[in-house]
């Protein structure tokens, strides 16, 4: 009983442990969260409106001014798939990690070749003996700018200029809140379907305007720079995603801890009073043997 006793005791110390540890993280998680989430959301407004002004742009200019805009058969298609470094986060990269692997059998059914970009180390290190993967990046979500989307932009622009591929996604968790990050495929080459991004923000956007330069030269900056901000968008979702996911998880831990220390506490009390119990049926026992002598 004894060991028993010391055994349960070992496993609350440990489970205290535990929870100084989740609830640290927790902490840890929390600050960097903040601010992940005021960076991203200063700038899906941004974002908003730049694909605004480029659907208005897209409507003036015929398709074939650049070769971003190029629609060509697709044979090989390449993806940009975006996970964490770290673990420790939920479900937040098997998520992402499952529906990139759907969407590639899924190109792969429509006779089309994909080949996978993974940018976080969660999902380098899973795709590394899965399939095609090319200019891995790892170890970059602790701190990153938009020069890390402009370098993984300059991997992917002067390829499909050269033909290499036909169409370009990127795959990301879109964030809602702490507790929901949905994953999202979005076509980013060529650009899908513009025109119906001017209809659904309004009549005044289709308003005519006067451009200087011109609505092609303007277009010839721009496109570059829409692959920029896509991929940029999707940094800073899957960065505050991340840390909103990690926060929720060590919350879970933190809690999991106290019951189980509750669970245990509890455990123990009934193991020593078993303990007591005996001891004393024990010193009974003996007082009425010796009486009776």
């Amino acid at each position: 009983m004894g060991a028993t006793l010391k055994e349960i005791q070992r496993k609350v110390g440990a489970v205290h442990k535990t929870r100084q540890i989740t609830k640290a993280m927790n902490m840890v998680a929390a600050s960097k969260f903040k601010s992940s989430q005021a960076r991203m959301l200063n700038f899906r407004p941004y974002a908003a409106k730049f694909m605004d002004v480029l659907s208005s742009l897209a409507l003036r200019v015929e398709t074939d001014v650049h070769p971003l805009l190029a629609v060509r058969e697709p044979k090989k298609v390449r993806i940009i798939g975006m996970t964490s470094d770290r673990g420790l986060c939920g479900g937040f990269n098997s998520n992402i990690i499952r529906a990139t692997e759907r969407f590639m059998r899924e190109k792969v059914r429509e006779g089309k070749e994909p080949e996978l970009i993974p940018i976080g180390r969660k999902g380098r290190d899973y795709f590394r003996k899965k399939t095609n993967i090319m200019s891995p990046r790892a170890d970059i979500f602790g701190r990153f700018d938009m020069t890390l989307a402009v370098e993984i932009a300059e991997d992917v622009i002067p390829a499909f200029l050269n033909e290499e591929y036909e169409e370009l996604y990127i795959i990301y968790n879109e964030f809602y809140n702490v507790t929901i990050q949905k994953p999202t495929v979005l076509r980013i080459l060529p650009p899908p379907s513009l025109d119906q991004d001017l209809k659904e923000v309004g009549p005044e956007s289709s308003r005519d305007y006067i451009y200087e330069p011109s609505a092609d030269a303007l277009l010839e900056k721009l496109l570059p720079m829409y692959v920029h901000n896509m991929i940029y968008r999707a940094l800073v979702e899957t960065s505050a995603g991340e840390n909103g996911a990690r926060m929720a998880a060590m919350d879970n831990a933190t809690k999991n801890c106290e019951e189980l220390i509750n669970s245990l506490t509890l455990k123990f009390n009934k193991a020593r009073q078993a303990a007591i119990t005996a001891e004393l049926m024990d010193i009974v026992g003996g007082t009425e043997a010796l009486s009776a002598g």
